[in-house]
């Protein structure tokens, strides 16, 4: 088997991986749950090119995430749910009943996206996937508003999510410096746990912290991933000097000092 462009090829090779006879011992024990994690894996590893602007890695990685995407469905092919195929053809129809000021008739594309069209498009594509669930799960009653926003997303940018949702409705601070009052209230009730002792309130008074300063960041047009990766970077980058600097002394950061690295820290910050 040769190198292609055609799409069909990459499923031709997962299907001979997964192939039980022939095929790659790792690849045919796989399920959906022990490749989730490297789904989630590779779609920020296609972040992390983006953001170092490296295009040759971006080509790769996009490659990685779509080989994901081919792996699910090859599994689900095999357990008679769907392929590939009707994978492709679930997002065309999405992407073509969401876009009709592109796709739609002349009134449509004329009138572009009426104000509220993707929030009631949305909702129809939500009853469609509760039309198609069991009457049982359908009709449960403690799914809520926010039930909706997955479990998936990394914690910080799940926080975001359910914060945007809620504000739909108006359950939202009016401005971004009431928040910083809440957010020293918050710390207050950590500091309080602590004295205390209690790991399992110390955790939950954190966990508020980080909710209040996601909500503070979302109403001052900050996205909290995206900060907090640059924070990393940033980190990682000032602690990299620090490691150089205290190579240059003839030491190693096992042996040197808090106070040396510190110092060293400090100069750091002056260049990055």
């Amino acid at each position: 088997m040769k190198p292609s462009k055609d799409i069909s090829t990459l499923i031709e090779i997962m299907a001979a991986l997964r192939d039980p006879e022939t095929g790659c011992p790792w690849d045919v024990k796989q399920d959906f749950s022990s490749i989730a994690p490297y789904t989630i894996e590779e779609a920020y590893e296609v972040l992390d090119a983006i953001q170092r602007n490296d295009l040759h890695d971006l080509r790769e990685e996009l490659g990685d995430l779509l080989l994901q995407v081919v792996f699910h469905a090859r599994m689900a092919e095999e357990a008679g749910h769907f392929d590939f195929g009707d994978v492709v053809e679930a997002i065309t129809t999405k992407m073509i009943r969401r876009h009709p000021h592109v796709f739609g008739d002349e009134d449509a594309r004329s009138a572009g996206m009426a104000k509220g069209m993707w929030d009631r498009i949305k909702a129809e594509e939500k009853a469609e996937r509760l039309a198609r669930r069991s009457e049982t799960e359908a009709q449960m009653p403690e799914r809520g508003y926010l039930d909706d926003v997955t479990l998936a997303l990394p914690a910080l940018t799940r926080a975001l999510k359910l914060q945007e949702k809620a504000a739909r409705i108006g359950f939202d601070w009016g401005a971004a410096r009431p928040i910083l009052d809440k957010i020293e209230e918050e710390i207050g009730e950590l500091r309080h746990e602590m004295d205390e002792g209690r790991q399992d309130a110390i955790k939950e008074e954190f966990g508020d912290l980080l909710f209040a300063m996601v909500n503070l960041g979302r109403h001052l047009g900050v996205d909290p991933e995206s900060a907090l990766r640059a924070t990393n970077e940033k980190f990682r980058t000032r602690f990299h000097i620090v490691e150089r600097r205290v190579k240059e002394a003839g030491s190693t950061l096992g042996a040197a000092s808090l106070a040396q690295m510190e110092e060293h820290w400090q100069d750091a910050k002056k260049i990055k």
